[in-house]
Parts: C-alpha cells; structure tokens; sequence
C-alpha cells in the first residue's frame, strides 16, 4: 500500500492482512492515551529518542510491508524514519486496548513486538483502568508487573499513588496520572 493512502486511513497489516482500525475508539481510550503521551513527551525532552501517539507506522516486517500503529510508540534513531514509518526496534510500545483491538493486542501484536526486540509493552485498559507490563528477557516476554486500579482510599488495595517506571528510561508516573480523565 502506497504511503499516500496510508495517510488517509487508520489501519495495521500484519502478515500481509490488513486490518481496518476504524472507528475512532472510545474517548477514555484518547484520554489515556493522550495522558501517557504526554508524561513520557516530558520526561524525554532531553533524550534522543522521540514519542509518538498513533501518527506513525512501525514496519516490522519491510520486505512484505507488514506495520502496525502502534498507540505510544518511543523511537530512539531519527534516520529510521521515512515518512510516516519507523524501520528501527522501537524502545517502547504501549497499546491502549478496546473492544475490537483487545485480543490482537494481547497476542500477534505481543508476538510480533517480542519477536521484534521490543525491551518494554504495555497493554493498557482505559475500561478496566488496568496497566500490564511486559520486559523482554532473553528474547521473550515476561509479565513484571500488573495493576488494576483501586480508588476507594479506605481499601487495604488503594492504588492510585503507586509509581510506574519505564524501564531504560527515568520517566516515572502514577496510575491516578495515566488514568486522569
């Protein structure tokens, strides 16, 4: 597919698939999304490594031009960048998960950033207001952290001060900062 019409349609392909990301999600998934934009934006003002929000392709696989857009993706090398697409190993890669993107999320998108050397995936649920975090160890990916969010300040579970680190990055953040709405 031509980057002229990839300019014009939100969509992902994947081993040679194309899916169609079409509608737009809920607004609590922009939200969210927008949220962690901008702490990771901050915390990378004087780093090399750019953060992008849904605006650019990562091709993971070139010779079939299979990509994916990913909702937060951090790229560190500016001359992998051609066009609207990313030719490196991102960083980081964060997925706001809905309805229709959920189980794509969580397993050949999973698969395919392991397999690609992504070192940190997150899979956020603006819904369940969940955050679970992925390290790459030894070319696979381990679950290192996982929270679903309590508000209620009275309950032995309260959660929404707890700070989450990126892992090569010192970019910090709460669960109440990523689920601000």
């Amino acid at each position: 597919m031509a980057l002229a019409q990839r300019d014009r349609i939100r969509d992902e392909k994947i081993n040679g698939v194309v899916f169609d990301l079409s509608p737009s999600p809920r607004y609590e998934h922009s939200l969210v999304n927008g949220n962690l934009f901008a702490i990771i934006k901050a915390g990378l003002k004087d780093s090399i490594c750019r953060v992008f929000m849904e605006n650019i392709d990562y091709v993971y696989n070139p010779d079939a031009d299979d990509y994916l857009e990913p909702d937060i993706i951090i790229c560190c090398d500016k001359n992998l960048i051609r066009g609207n697409s990313y030719y490196g190993t991102p960083k980081f890669v964060a997925e706001i998960i809905s309805p229709s993107t959920a189980k794509r999320d969580r397993t050949v998108k999973k698969d395919i950033y392991e397999k690609a050397g992504v070192d940190e995936y997150w899979i956020v649920s603006p819904v369940e207001r969940a955050v679970e975090i992925y390290y790459l160890n030894n070319g696979r990916y381990e679950l290192v952290e996982s929270y679903v969010t309590e508000d209620d300040e009275k309950s032995e579970h309260y959660n929404l001060k707890t700070e989450i680190t990126l892992r090569r990055f010192p970019i910090t953040m709460t669960l109440e900062e990523i689920f601000a709405i």
